[in-house]
């Protein structure tokens, strides 16, 4: 019989098998190759709504600001409506802030993931029953 001893190589695998199970749901609706809508640019909206700006959502999200100024461009462009509306810099800095559209889309891509969370409640517990303990 072999014994694992825990090094550096393989105690991240210990120590999510530590961890208790976690659920998530990853919808992403695509428009041709792009994602138009998925879990990170929702994410990315909720943190504009939080801190006000692009260069600081980016921050609280540890991204670069190119990466998300880019990914805000790909939701704009996907949506008949805009999600943001950037104001330019100045004395004050400027800022980003969802539309009606961007706050509609945060709400209904929790919303489904909720009721999916729920829906499915008997086989995610199936499921997370045979994991180890």
């Amino acid at each position: 019989m072999a014994t694992t001893l825990k090094t550096p190589e393989n105690s991240a695998e210990t120590d999510a098998a530590d961890q208790p199970a976690e659920v998530r749901f990853r919808m992403r609706i695509m428009k041709g190759e792009t994602i138009a809508i998925g879990p990170g640019k929702v994410s990315l909206l909720e943190a504009v709504r939080k801190h006000g700006s692009i260069s600081a959502a980016a921050r609280s999200l540890d991204m670069s600001y190119r990466r998300a100024w880019l990914l805000i461009d790909e939701i704009n462009r996907s949506l008949k409506s805009p999600a943001t509306i950037s104001e330019q810099g100045g004395q004050s800095g400027g800022g980003c802030v969802l539309t009606p559209v961007g706050e509609s889309i945060v709400k209904l891509y929790r919303d489904v993931e909720a009721q999916a969370q729920n829906a499915c409640a008997d086989q995610i517990e199936s499921l997370t029953q045979l994991l180890k303990p």
